[in-house]
């Protein structure tokens, strides 16, 4: 049968007219700018030509999870963002700022894949071989049998994919793809769209683990369009502080796992280094009391990370005052200063510049930090610095109430490990009891402020 002849035409974005010639305004809803082209496809068979085994469906009695076996990519951190490693025929969009290290990654894991016997094909579309083999050099990989190929163009790279017939696919970037079939360029919408989906379509049909690198926007989500992290299986953000040393790998979608997971790696001179403990790491230059500082222990998935929450208030020398975040939501700390003005008589703060910030790079979006926030700004303010053996834990209301939070006992013993000796967290009817640690139950956040500064 004669393969099927590939055909473009422009489609309207947002009422789906479809038309031959891109123009400026679409004919039919007469909005601006919306014409893509897309690839069509004739259909190559109708419902009268497939064959019976093709359109039978299949009992889920009779699926057999062989091939559906996790393959292990020798860095344990990207396993626990994975859920446990590559899943054959899976396809993996990781996004990143440019420089933070996604290349670095995907060469690093290919390399330990090829050490494992397994065919690895890793497609550079922004580099030469030359500039990938340096980076090889640099992670210790310059005997490496990954297979290499520097090229943008589709039709060339799905032709080297079956001839070497890899197990893992790498391919860098997915923005820098273009296809013959399409006139537009590449980055666009519809030759984004085209070479995800062949590629996608190719390794589940070869059941081979594909992994994209995707660019982000200026706001840090994934350029290109939505449906690209609706087409893949799993979606990786590669994030950190460009000064400080430390990625965070997290996961935002998985149908194979868990999703909110995090990994922590160190960019060193020889490049990702694998943080297995964290908290210690995180929390290992803290030297002597000073004001505006507490610990809270936030959860990233299955994994309790302590993070110093650091605040400072400075009076405002203009007429209106500043809010500065770094790590912490604005909003969320706009929502605490009004708390701490109106319900535990800081009224001062409405003069105030205030600046918040977790340490290592580390973003806090759960409200179990809201405490150690509160505490940190309240010490600022007063010139009283909190025990260094402290730590805080709780959601705050908008009545002053310290309520408590999810996996409190798993945080506490995160806590404990670390060598911290009292925990303020919310009082509840049946306190946690744990070795070591001094747990103390507030009701208000005006009650935790005093115990924490000894007021």
């Amino acid at each position: 049968m004669p393969p099927s002849k590939l055909k473009s035409c422009f489609v309207c974005q947002q009422c789906g007219y479809q038309a031959v010639k891109w123009s400026g305004r679409c004919p039919g809803c007469e909005a601006w700018s919306t014409l893509v082209e897309e690839v069509t496809e004739e259909p190559a068979k109708t419902a009268a030509t497939l064959r019976p085994e093709e359109t039978r469906p299949t009992s889920l009695a009779e699926v057999t999870l062989e091939a559906s076996l996790r393959v292990p990519t020798g860095i344990g951190e990207l396993d626990r963002v994975l859920g446990g490693g590559l899943v054959p025929g899976s396809a993996t969009l990781l996004g990143g700022e440019p420089g933070i290290g996604k290349s670095t990654l995907l060469l690093l894991m290919a390399g330990r894949l090829s050490a494992a016997n397994l065919r690895v094909l890793y497609v550079s579309g922004e580099e030469s071989t030359r500039q990938t083999k340096l980076r090889a050099i640099r992670l210790g990989l310059s005997e490496s049998t990954v297979q290499l190929l520097a090229h943008t163009q589709l039709e060339a790279i799905t032709e080297a994919v079956r001839q070497a017939a890899p197990q893992v696919l790498i391919v860098d970037s997915v923005q820098v793809l273009e296809s013959e079939v399409l006139s537009s360029a590449p980055g666009s919408i519809g030759q984004i769209r085209a070479c995800a989906h062949a590629l996608i379509h190719m390794a589940k049909r070869s059941h081979c683990a594909l992994m994209l690198v995707g660019h982000v926007t200026k706001d840090g989500s994934l350029a290109g369009p939505k449906v690209l992290e609706h087409m893949v299986d799993t979606v990786l953000y590669f994030e950190g502080e460009a000064a400080s040393g430390f990625r965070l790998l997290r996961t935002t979608k998985n149908r194979f796992g868990a999703t909110y997971e995090l990994g922590i790696f160190h960019m060193a001179t020889e490049g990702l280094v694998e943080v297995s403990n964290p908290s210690e790491l995180f929390l290992s230059d803290r030297r002597e009391p000073m004001p505006g500082c507490m610990v809270t222990v936030t959860l990233e998935g299955s994994r309790p990370l302590l993070v110093e929450i650091q605040a400072l208030t400075a009076p405002c020398s203009f007429g209106v005052p500043r809010r500065k975040t770094s790590g912490v939501e604005y909003n969320r700390l706009a929502m605490l200063l009004a708390v701490l003005e109106r319900r535990v008589g800081l009224k001062s703060l409405g003069q105030q510049d205030v600046f918040a910030s977790s340490l290592g790079g580390v973003r806090v979006t759960e409200p179990a930090s809201d405490l150690a926030v509160a505490i940190a700004i309240a010490s600022s303010l007063k010139e009283r610095p909190a025990s260094q053996g402290d730590a805080a834990i709780g959601e705050i209301g908008l009545t002053g109430e310290v309520r408590p939070v999810l996996n409190l006992a798993q945080r506490l013993h995160e806590a404990k490990r670390v060598g911290f000796r009292r925990c303020l967290v919310a009082a509840t009817k049946s306190p946690l009891d744990v070795d070591g640690l001094e747990i103390i139950g507030v009701r208000t956040v005006q009650d935790a402020i005093a115990k924490a500064l000894a007021l």
